[in-house]
């Protein structure tokens, strides 16, 4: 992947405000019913199961379908009771679940035909600087059948990326994919994520996406807002449904700072936070978002003077809910993030937990979100 400095370079992307929408939309039983606020910088998740109404939402943003409401991007307002801006003059680009590519043409075609919908004074990204963002050097002569999956996602977000979004909406784009080729795509999604200011909404139902590339959280539900704000928050509230699943646990933006080569660890800091991940990732000064699973984490009052666990960090109870039959969660501050610990309702009986206290949190294992 080349260095995404030529990306800035060629593309300034600069943000400002918030993007805001209200809708009222009722489709047989089915009723959206929406007010959301959300920074227009950063990749904005929402997250929910089939149904609730994500891929309706993101629909009515892009002007695809209409409903009652208003919207404004940034100070523009795209829709609202008098005005409603059709789709080809909203400044978007949209990814599908599917690739979507135009059958006839070569990859440069497909990548030609975003480019060219804007006015040259209006580019704000070279085609040569995506083609060699996106690695389609080797891939440009070729027809859409001709490419993988993976490569096929590669290139709809380099035709969207070309159209100089100032919003880019993703609607599932992994979720047609089959493990080998998502593991190729997420790491140009993780660039993306890091390197481009533009705001983004990503649409999607599964939580190892929303963990790794997210920065903000939108819970939708049953055609309804559930929640709204930071990604962490949402992650770890005790009163959401996040909390509760099997794979809870908590995200930490960090930096890398050193390799251990002969135990291969790399350590990472937060702060004044310092963790050691088993195996060797990224080079010292490069970021790493790392995932701690709530069943990971295991809680003492005193830091032992000889374990097994690597990490062991000062922390603060929040508080406490029920889990499943026999469990308990504990929500931890930790620096100035939060952590998740599941343990058994005996533990926190034995521990005398409450909130306040001040505890050792033991993390069995940290994992490259």
């Amino acid at each position: 992947m080349p260095s995404t400095g030529a990306w800035r370079r060629h593309a300034s992307c600069k943000a400002g405000g918030m993007i805001e929408a209200r809708f009222q939309s009722r489709l047989g039983a089915f009723t959206l019913d929406v007010d959301v606020s959300v920074p227009s910088r950063g990749v904005t998740a929402l997250f929910g199961v089939s149904g609730s109404g994500k891929t309706t939402l993101l629909r009515l943003i892009a002007g695809l379908d209409r409903a009652p409401g208003s919207l404004s991007v940034a100070g523009e307002v795209w829709q609202d009771a008098q005005h409603f801006l059709p789709t080809h003059r909203r400044a978007l680009g949209y990814v599908f679940q599917e690739a979507s590519l135009f059958p006839h043409l070569s990859v440069r075609g497909n990548l030609e035909y975003g480019w060219k919908r804007v006015p040259a004074t209006e580019r704000r990204i070279g085609l040569e600087a995506v083609v060699d963002w996106l690695g389609l050097v080797p891939l440009l002569g070729r027809r859409s059948h001709q490419l993988s999956g993976g490569q096929r996602q590669r290139v709809a977000i380099g035709r969207a990326l070309l159209t100089s979004p100032r919003l880019l909406l993703m609607d599932e784009p992994l979720s047609a994919l089959d493990a080998a080729s998502r593991a190729e795509i997420l790491p140009y999604l993780e660039s993306l994520h890091r390197e481009l200011d533009l705001p983004i909404l990503y649409v999607s139902h599964a939580l190892d996406e929303v963990s790794r590339l997210a920065d903000h959280l939108l819970l939708i539900d049953a055609g309804r807002i559930s929640y709204q704000g930071p990604l962490v928050d949402g992650l770890t509230r005790l009163d959401l449904p996040l909390a509760h699943r099997d794979v809870a646990g908590t995200v930490i933006d960090t930096t890398v700072v050193a390799h251990d080569p002969q135990f291969q660890l790399t350590r990472v800091t937060h702060r004044d936070l310092v963790l050691e991940l088993p195996g060797v990732f990224g080079a010292p000064g490069q970021p790493l978002r790392v995932r701690i699973a709530a069943r990971d984490v295991s809680l003492t009052l005193e830091r032992p003077s000889q374990t097994s666990i690597l990490n062991l960090l000062p922390a603060r109870v929040i508080e406490l809910a029920d889990d499943a039959p026999g469990q308990m969660l504990v929500r931890l501050a930790l620096a100035d993030t939060v952590l998740l610990a599941r343990i058994t309702r005996k533990s926190a009986h034995v521990l005398n937990l409450q909130p306040g206290m001040a505890v050792v949190a033991q993390v069995k294992s940290v994992a490259v979100a």
